[in-house]
């Protein structure tokens, strides 16, 4: 007669899969995870935020050299704007910085200063309509205005992620986990713009 009856060592084998199967539900169930997850997507979204920054810097030569063909006069306001972009590119923050409110606040008030420079620059450009009219400088203004739109929802986008994740390091059941696994992980700095820096510059201009 062929016994039903399991061996000890498969029956203790068998317990230890359910256990580590149940322990896996449980730790997935309790958010295990989200931490981790949540912070890389927070990290993302400021790569986002540089990346559209960069965009607008690197339009930035090419915008003060057509300006400079109409406007050489307005010397002050050009040379304000390439030393503006000067500062706000020496400024970097990587995802390591994200917990650091200073080093945050430093990269954020280097790219309002050239917000303003840029906001002054295409101001004085009402002054000159052959410069309006020119088809490099409309195409300039155009990609302008765009990049500035990507950086408000970036800059958004960030805030949202950040504020998703610190809360998750305060709430119940994360809480545990950031209080013993991930005790090193950090509250993320939040980028707060000022109401002027919240408003692109005006980049619209009549024909």
């Amino acid at each position: 007669m062929i016994s039903t009856s399991l061996h000890p060592f498969s029956l203790l084998r068998l317990r230890s899969i359910l256990v580590a199967i149940l322990l896996g539900l449980t730790v997935s169930a309790c958010g295990y995870n989200t931490i981790p997850t949540l912070e890389e997507q927070a990290k993302a979204r400021w790569s986002d935020v540089q990346n559209q920054y960069q965009r607008r810097a690197d339009l930035i030569p090419n915008l003060v050299a057509t300006v400079q063909g109409y406007a050489n006069q307005e010397k002050d306001v050009l040379t304000a704007v390439v030393e503006a972009r000067a500062k706000a590119t020496a400024v970097k923050v990587d995802a390591s910085q994200l917990t650091d409110p200073e080093k945050l606040k430093q990269f954020q008030d280097a790219q309002n200063q050239l917000s303003g420079a840029l906001g002054r620059l295409l101001a004085v450009t009402e002054n000159y309509p052959d410069l309006k009219s020119n088809q490099n400088f409309l195409a300039l203004q155009s990609q302008l205005e765009g990049t500035e739109n990507r950086i408000a929802v970036a800059r958004r986008d960030y805030i949202e992620a950040v504020r998703t994740f610190n809360t998750t390091l305060r709430t119940f059941p994360t809480i545990l986990w950031a209080q013993t696994i991930f005790r090193g992980t950090k509250p993320m700095a939040e980028f707060s713009a000022t109401d002027q820096a919240q408003t692109p510059p005006q980049v619209k201009f009549g024909k």
